[in-house]
Parts: structure tokens; C-alpha cells; sequence
């Protein structure tokens, strides 16, 4: 009888929370449904979604234009040609695509063409003078930027649909010029011709400020992303606390002491501040001095610390405005809990923390822009990827300091009604 009293119990409890109840059901479809979306998109990246490629082609002659016309008829990449109105050179490339404006870049260097035919036309020439010795080639890179945010996995891919062209088109261009070299020469008997198979050699590298020394790995990309996932999950913590002093009691005697309730809020942003900001710290400390016991690289954190405290401090502020509002405004523990959670998950797939946003679907690319985890990590970016200043990260914090307003104006206008 006591276990079924006990069951009983808890059922009514269970129903009387409509809100929540619903919330439960409700948002792990929504999640499910979001991430299905996001992950169909990312597997249809290289034949469906254009990726922004800024293209410098200096060597305008026929290998340069192959290499052009076949970027565009692949329908993978949104080729531009133009950088802003000055002159497009390869600093000016590089600088586009470290800044985050393009993907990738690629530059085409001048007399490619003229250099490869040249090369080709001595090795045929010494090839019919039965000089059996192969030509020294010189070596000629097209160079490829890649914004120093992509993921190593997206750049792989990106990578392999760029050398799978390339190698096509370097084939096609040497096949052609040694049946022009040949077909000038009067036909007979000549020695083996020693082929380059790779005359032209495709240089990779991320793409890097002028004064930066930052080469990004796998650490830089993951410790701000997930160090943004660790702060907002707090809203689990505050927004449970503030619940539980309300079915106790505690508030109710808190405002009868007096006690005003911004000092309330106050109280709490102070107290929760610093369990951020120590998530933060620990989490970079460990990506710089743990991390490297286990083999991987060290987390290097830029050259401005000021703009990392701003930063830090900004994503502290935003993640407990939003604990706050929820704790205010959610009616029972579970109900704050499975929102919060949920949430925070939500804002965390559709802010980048999992799937880069370049590879959404132009639609979820505008709503990613409203997740503030989304300013947070393209914000700690900025510091430990593209090696940038507080300036740099002024748009992502001030966004995140909004929100912290907003969050806490909604708060205190929310409990205001219910005094009143």
C-alpha cells in the first residue's frame, strides 16, 4: 500500500507540471529533429552548399583559366575574384580569408603556364637527342588559404575536392603541350620521356594575419567551444537554486527582511561570476598543460590578454542572465531543468559548437547569428585563432553583454508583475 500511495504521489505531481511535462516530450523532438537537419546538410556540404572561395589568378594563360573554369564548374564553391575595391594581391587574399570573409583562397602565381611548357618543351627536346638524363623541374605551388577556424575534418574535405580537380586539370594541360612539342618534330625513333606527374604542387596552409605567429590545431578550435558549452550549462545550477528558495520559503523571508531584489540578483551574479570564470580558467589551463601530456598540441591563447578577460568575462555575464531568467520564470525544478538543459544544447547546435556553420543551410547560417554561443566562440576565435586585440572581439562582447541586459531586465520585470 505505501508503494502504490508513493506512486500515486508522484504521478499527481508529475501532471500537475503541464508545462514541463510537455517540455519534456517536446523538446528532445525538437532537438532530434534540428540535428537530423544540420547533420543532412553537413553529409550534402560538397555537392549541395557552396563554400565562399576567393580566387587570385595571377597567371592568366591557359593552365590559370583551366583551373578557373573548372573551380566553377563544380558548382561546390562560390568563387569570388574581388576582395573590397583595391587590387587583389596574395597578402590581400590571405588577410580576406584569416579574417573569416571567405572559406578559402587560392592563388594561381604568375607565368605558370609559361613555366610548365617550358619545362615540357626541354624535356621532349632531350628526349629526341636521346639525353637520357631527366629535367631538374622547378617547383610551382598554387597556394591555398584556409580560414584558420575550419575544422580539421571540413578541411580535409575541402582539400580533396580541391587536389581531385587540380590533378585532372594537370594532366589535361600536359598531355596537350607534349602533343604539340612533338607534332613540330619531324617524326622518328626517340628515347624514353621523362614525365613530372606533378609539375604543379598544391601548398596548403591556413590563412594568418600579417603580425600573427598562431597556427591553429585541434585544441584552439575545441577548448573555446565547448569551454561556451561548460558556462551555459550553469543555468542548470542557478536556475534550480533560485527555484528551490522559492518552494522553501527562503525568498519569501528574503524580500519580508527587506531585501530589494536587484541586491537578490546581484548577489547571485557575483557568486556565479566567479564559478565561470573558473570553468574558463581551468579548462584553458588545461589545454595548455594537460593536453600536451596526452599528445596533443598546447593551447596557444593569443598575445592580448586583455581581450581574453573581456571576452571571458562578457560569456559569464550572457550564460547567467539566461539562468537567471529561466529560474525566474520557470514554475517548478524539473520544468527549469529540462528547458535549460535543452536549450542550451539547441543554442549550442545551431551556434557552431558542433557542425560549423559555413556547411548549414543558408536559413540556419541567419539563425546561428542569434545563439549566443555563437558570439562566444566565434569571440574566443578571434583571440586564439586569428591571434586578434579587444577590438577585434568588441561586436561578440558587446552582443553578449545585451543579452546579459536583457535577460536580467526580463527578470526583474517578470518578478515585478508577480509582486504586484
Amino acid at each position: 500500500m505505501k508503494i502504490k500511495a508513493l506512486l500515486y504521489k508522484d504521478f499527481l505531481m508529475l501532471i500537475r507540471d503541464r508545462a514541463g511535462l510537455a517540455l519534456m516530450f517536446l523538446m528532445p523532438l525538437a532537438l532530434v529533429m534540428l540535428m537530423t537537419y544540420l547533420q543532412d546538410s553537413t553529409f550534402a556540404t560538397i555537392t549541395e552548399n557552396r563554400v565562399p572561395l576567393l580566387l587570385l589568378n595571377a597567371d592568366r594563360d591557359s593552365l590559370g583559366d583551366a583551373v578557373e573554369q573548372k573551380l566553377i564548374a563544380t558548382h561546390i564553391f562560390d568563387i569570388h575574384t574581388q576582395a573590397g575595391t583595391d587590387t587583389l594581391t596574395e597578402a590581400a587574399l590571405e588577410r580576406s580569408v584569416a579574417r573569416g570573409d571567405y572559406q578559402i583562397g587560392i592563388f594561381i602565381p604568375p607565368n605558370t603556364t609559361a613555366n610548365i611548357r617550358r619545362q615540357v618543351q626541354r624535356n621532349v627536346l632531350k628526349a629526341f637527342n636521346y639525353e637520357q638524363e631527366p629535367v631538374i623541374y622547378d617547383t610551382l605551388n598554387i597556394v591555398v588559404y584556409i580560414d584558420p577556424t575550419t575544422k580539421n575534418s571540413f578541411r580535409a574535405t575541402l582539400m580533396s575536392a580541391v587536389r581531385e580537380h587540380a590533378a585532372v586539370i594537370q594532366n589535361e594541360f600536359i598531355n596537350r603541350e607534349i602533343i604539340k612539342c612533338v607534332n613540330r618534330i619531324v617524326a622518328f625513333p626517340i628515347g624514353n620521356i621523362h614525365l613530372n606527374n606533378h609539375p604543379v604542387l598544391i601548398r596548403e596552409q591556413y590563412a594568418r594575419p600579417d603580425a600573427s605567429r598562431i597556427i591553429p590545431n585541434s585544441v584552439q578550435h575545441n577548448v573555446p567551444a565547448w569551454g561556451m558549452f561548460a558556462v551555459f550549462f550553469i543555468v542548470i545550477s542557478l536556475s534550480g537554486n533560485m527555484i528551490k528558495e522559492r518552494e522553501d520559503g527562503s525568498f519569501t523571508r528574503l524580500l519580508a527582511m527587506p531585501c530589494p531584489y536587484w541586491l537578490y540578483v546581484f548577489s547571485k551574479i557575483i557568486i556565479y561570476l566567479t564559478v565561470c570564470l573558473m570553468q574558463l580558467t581551468l579548462m584553458m589551463l588545461m589545454g595548455v598543460y594537460v593536453l600536451p601530456l596526452l599528445g596533443l598540441p598546447a593551447l596557444a591563447m593569443g598575445h592580448n590578454w586583455f581581450a581574453l578577460a573581456m571576452m571571458s568575462f562578457s560569456a559569464s555575464l550572457a550564460a547567467i542572465g539566461y539562468g537567471i531568467a529561466i529560474g525566474n520564470i520557470a514554475v517548478s525544478y524539473q520544468q527549469a531543468a529540462t528547458f535549460g538543459s535543452i536549450s542550451v544544447v539547441i543554442l549550442a547546435a545551431i551556434g557552431g559548437v558542433w557542425i560549423p556553420t559555413f556547411v548549414m543551410p543558408q536559413a540556419m547560417q541567419m539563425i546561428s547569428k542569434f545563439s549566443p554561443l555563437n558570439w562566444g566562440v566565434s569571440g574566443f576565435y578571434s583571440i586564439f585563432v586569428r591571434d586578434g586585440n579587444w577590438a577585434s572581439i568588441a561586436p561578440e562582447s558587446a552582443a553578449l553583454l545585451l543579452f546579459f541586459i536583457i535577460c536580467t531586465s526580463i527578470s526583474i520585470y517578470h518578478d515585478r508583475g508577480k509582486i504586484n
